[in-house]
């Protein structure tokens, strides 16, 4: 795991940045499988709250910097097959001990392009998937769209199902640089879909970007802050460009064939925070390393904020991600096999990894770091340690760097932290996980 930080390295290599889980999931294991069936056969004493994640791995293209399973070249055939299996999937979940009397805290439609379905699609899905399990007590319903995907009505057929955040993939409103990348939208069709899902009135709407694309300059970037700051949207998420090891771009460089740049790690982190000022200086709130949230019309982050305090989450659909009862595991990454299990009438799981106590709170610290401070407190209640003591060698070099300020409570990272808090996350992980491969 050759993270930039920890490496001192400004290009952008090829390789995983992004920490979203621990330990890495290059050591979960198909042998660990009958663990993940195990926990799901017990029934907890104190369950934590649960969440629902469902994988629509359909686009109308393949960005050239995705990572995820998605397909580009399934017909309507093929789309109502998928979402037969998505529903008996959650039909075989609904039925396991683990989630006897159990409702859905929050639901998560990612992709892939879930506003790639149409209206009827989306309303056979929920109308399969409401036989067996509801989410009607769900605080947050989120759902991923790419704005050329939208119509009015299908804006009001996603509302019509319970979602309450919208999260728009606008990524940058230059047209050439959208084009460079492989997304499918240009930026006309940003601005029409942003006004529809405005009138129709959803409680919060998102907005992606990402800084540091193909093609992009200080002059287009900014362009693109100020586009998206006209907007107002409750929130605004930013990403910094990486190059997962199956992307295109990434595969372009293994080949050494086309001439791939993006820019550097200094560059991206000055980008971003660039969007940061602008938008407080208008009212808004840095809510986490990528998020800034419009106080007076932001509720917080379900999703997000449950999963990184141990919340429990289902995953469906191919490649999908699991972590119930204290173990991680991930469904079958290939079409046939996921469509083959579900039709014999079993869980779809590929790899899996139980974790124990402390992978438990590095997981945690890991993920809550990236809020930009941690509560101490939390952990000496809910683990049972102090993680100033238990870290204090990550700590010191955090200060030493100048990233963080400590108190008896808790730590605050400095901006400069924050920018670049991925890299710095390895600091915490167990020896034999810091220098492997994260995916």
């Amino acid at each position: 795991m050759e993270l930039e930080v920890l490496g001192n390295k400004a290009d952008t290599e090829v390789g995983s940045y992004f920490i979203s889980n621990y330990p890495p999931y290059s050591v979960w294991d198909r042998d660990r499988v009958p663990d993940a069936l195990a926990v799901l056969a017990g029934r907890p004493a104190e369950p934590p709250p649960l969440g629902l994640y469902l994988h629509i791995p359909f686009c109308r293209k393949r960005c050239k910097f995705c990572y995820f399973r998605v397909y580009t070249d399934k017909n309507s055939r093929d789309v109502d097959t998928y979402m037969q299996a998505l529903a008996d999937e959650i039909a075989l979940y609904s039925r396991q001990p683990q989630f006897a009397d159990r409702q859905f805290e929050f639901v998560y439609f990612g992709g892939g392009t879930p506003s790639f379905l149409s209206a009827d699609q989306l309303q056979r899905l929920i109308e399969r998937i409401n036989r067996h399990w509801r989410w009607d007590a769900a605080r947050e319903v989120t759902f991923e769209c790419e704005p050329g995907t939208l119509r009015e009505s299908k804006l009001k057929a996603i509302k019509a199902i319970g979602v309450t955040r919208l999260s728009l993939g606008i990524e940058h409103f230059d047209d050439r640089i959208l084009e460079l990348n492989g997304r499918a939208h240009l930026s006309k069709e940003i601005l029409r879909a942003y006004g529809w899902a405005r009138e129709i009135g959803f409680n919060q709407i998102n907005v992606d970007l990402i800084a540091g694309m193909v093609g992009d300059t200080e002059t287009t970037w900014k362009e693109t802050v100020a586009r998206t700051l006209a907007l107002q949207p409750d929130s605004l998420t930013i990403y910094q460009m990486e190059l997962p090891h199956n992307a295109v771009f990434s595969q372009q460089i293994k080949d050494g064939g086309e001439d791939v740049y993006v820019a550097d790690w200094p560059t991206k982190r000055a980008w971003v925070q660039y969007a940061f000022e602008q938008f407080e200086a208008a009212g808004y709130r840095i809510s986490s390393g990528y998020t800034v949230v419009k106080p007076s019309e932001h509720s917080g982050f379900v999703y997000r904020d449950s999963l990184w305090r141990g919340a429990d989450m289902v995953g469906t659909g191919v490649a999908s991600i699991s972590h119930v009862g204290g173990v991680h595991f991930q469904n079958v990454d290939k079409w046939d096999q996921y469509l083959a299990a579900i039709e014999d009438g079993r869980l779809p799981i590929g790899r899996a990894l139980p974790i124990d106590r402390r992978q438990a709170l590095i997981r945690e610290l890991a993920l809550q770091m990236k809020l930009g401070r941690l509560d101490f407190g939390y952990f000496r209640e809910k683990f049972g340690c102090d993680p100033a003591t238990e870290f204090a060698d990550a700590f010191r070099q955090l200060v030493a760097w100048d990233f963080v300020e400590m108190t008896p409570d808790g730590c605050t990272l400095k901006r400069a932290g924050l920018l670049r808090v991925d890299g710095l996350l390895p600091l915490f992980f167990q020896p034999e996980h810091r220098s492997i491969r994260y995916t």
